[in-house]
């Protein structure tokens, strides 16, 4: 069936931003509107990104731009009375060896939070407390994912018959290039990539930028670093603290005494001569998409099989 809908999980960053600069310019169907699931604690760089892109693109083409919050995923973490879904942090078990916590943020602060914008754009019922109701059998949106042909992979479901994920850039071929240069060619070359502040997943090169241009926000993640060592903060009055300590970096030290100046090439290898300390370096591209975290670790969305918040 046709859908009635078309949406875009908007992050703000490459291929998600090209996909609405594609629309605006008419060269895909316009959009009905762009979603962004904010965690509360992005980078402003996506912050100022998302604003340009809303007053300078998506308004003048009459794109409505929404922006979505299940939370603040920094305080919630902190907060011993609120309830914190656990992010991907790097863990020393009681007997030495590296493990990680389940990921279950991507699904709290963007997942949920989009499929119910989707269900209330259906037409299902919204109650008082903010809950939103099942769809009406049948009926679907359209949401585009920003997934480029070489990175194909990562394309997933959305997991719900209501939100069909479609993939506009693999069905034209494009690349992660071709996007930055559509957008370059636009002048949206400094698009960055998404992701919340704290990401265990941010590379050294990310976390050398923040420290070095955004003091302040750094000065939160090494604080968020120190304060989590023990696990979130709900647990830990709940008399449930790790068996462990966690950290954002994978070498388990302090954020601000981690190894992330990046050392001569030579030396590089030399010493440490592992694929996982290249990664530390460089890693994947940092970034956070709903459907295809860039973890490399499947998240399925949550079921709806009651009506969901």
């Amino acid at each position: 069936m046709t859908p009635t809908i078309t949406a875009l999980s908007l992050g703000a960053g490459v291929q998600s931003s090209a996909l609405l600069l594609m629309s605006a310019h008419g060269l895909l169907p316009k959009l009905d509107y762009a979603a962004f699931a904010d965690t509360g604690w992005e980078r402003p760089e996506t912050y100022a990104a998302l604003d340009r892109l809303e007053n300078e693109v998506a308004r003048p083409a009459g794109i409505e731009v929404v922006r979505l919050r299940a939370g603040d995923i920094r305080r919630d973490a902190l907060d011993p009375n609120s309830r914190f879904s656990t992010m991907p942090m790097f863990i020393r078990n009681p007997n030495g060896s590296k493990g990680m916590l389940r990921r279950q943020c991507t699904s709290t602060y963007k997942i949920k939070i989009l499929l119910a914008e989707a269900r209330r754009r259906l037409g299902a019922e919204v109650f008082e407390d903010g809950r939103v109701g099942r769809v009406k059998r049948g009926q679907h949106l359209s949401m585009w994912v920003g997934i480029s042909s070489d990175e194909f992979h990562r394309a997933k479901d959305s997991g719900v018959k209501y939100a069909v994920n479609e993939f506009p850039l693999l069905q034209l071929g494009l690349t992660r290039a071709d996007t930055q240069a559509y957008l370059d060619a636009h002048g949206f070359a400094a698009v960055s990539k998404s992701a919340c502040i704290g990401c265990p997943y941010t590379s050294n090169a990310g976390w050398r930028n923040l420290r070095d241009n955004h003091p302040q926000q750094w000065d939160e993640a090494v604080e968020f670093d120190r304060a989590i060592r023990a696990g979130n903060a709900r647990a830990n009055a709940n008399g449930r603290p790790l068996l462990g300590e966690a950290f954002l970096h994978p070498s388990l030290l302090p954020l601000d005494s981690a190894p992330i100046d990046a050392p001569p090439k030579r030396q590089h290898l030399r010493l440490v001569g592992t694929d996982e300390a290249d990664n530390w370096e460089n890693g994947d591209p940092d970034g956070c998409s709903p459907w295809a975290c860039r973890s490399g670790r499947p998240e399925q969305p949550p079921e709806f099989s009651e009506v969901a918040a």
